[in-house]
């Protein structure tokens, strides 16, 4: 294994992510789902139920969780991305498209566990295939 390469491309593949979540967050988080975030309050952290938001409180374990699935996405690519034809957006985009095949899973599994609306699990849905189609890409 190429430690570099997972290295340097753990860091562009959450620069990327990072980079949709700027976009997406606004949107998805601070509009589309508050009101669902605030009928289901006792599932997210106090931080987050604070008037504002204490996003600045979270960042050091985002950050680092973040980098960590990152490094080890990039460690996973780097073993199958000879099995992926073409050049290398279109092998991180397969990538991407492989991320996302195991994101709806992992979601399909939590949606039958825990009891948070429908509307909140389709918009995580909506926005991981962004950061896992985006991410793979800039993986390429």
């Amino acid at each position: 294994m190429n430690l570099k390469v997972v290295l340097i491309g753990g860091v562009v593949y959450y620069a990327a992510q990072w980079l949709v979540g700027m976009a997406t967050g606004p949107l998805i988080h601070n509009g589309i789902l508050v009101e669902a975030y605030q009928a289901t309050a006792p599932f997210w952290r106090p931080e987050l139920m604070q008037q504002p938001p204490d996003m600045a409180a979270l960042l050091p374990m985002w950050i680092t969780t973040g980098l960590i699935g990152a490094f080890l996405s990039a460690a996973v690519y780097m073993w199958i991305r000879s099995a992926l034809a073409g050049a290398g957006w279109q092998r991180g985009l397969k990538f991407g498209v492989i991320a996302v095949i195991f994101h709806v899973v992992a979601m399909m599994g939590f949606y039958g566990v825990f009891n948070l609306p429908a509307q909140i699990w389709t918009w995580w849905g909506v926005e991981g295939v962004a950061y896992l189609l985006v991410g793979g890409v800039a993986l390429g």
